[in-house]
């Protein structure tokens, strides 16, 4: 089964996130740690306001997002 933008988003923002606590990470890309832990979780619908903040705050595109490997693999 292909994962959905919303897994791929999640674990993008897991593997991003390393070490950092929540609270660490939220603060880093612009958005409360509740917002976040539901992304990772893929709980969370995103706007494109929200994605387009998250990729300027992780200097990355949306194709190392969404064009990665399925998250559904390791």
């Amino acid at each position: 089964m292909a994962a959905s933008l919303q897994q791929r988003l999640g674990k993008y923002l897991r593997k991003r996130r390393g070490k950092l606590t929540y609270e660490q990470f939220a603060r880093k890309v612009g958005i409360s740690k509740s917002t976040l832990q539901r992304m990772e979780l893929a709980q969370q619908n995103v706007t494109l306001v929200t994605l387009g903040q998250l990729l300027k705050r992780l200097k990355c595109s949306a194709g190392e997002v969404f064009d990665g490997p399925p998250a559904d693999q390791p």
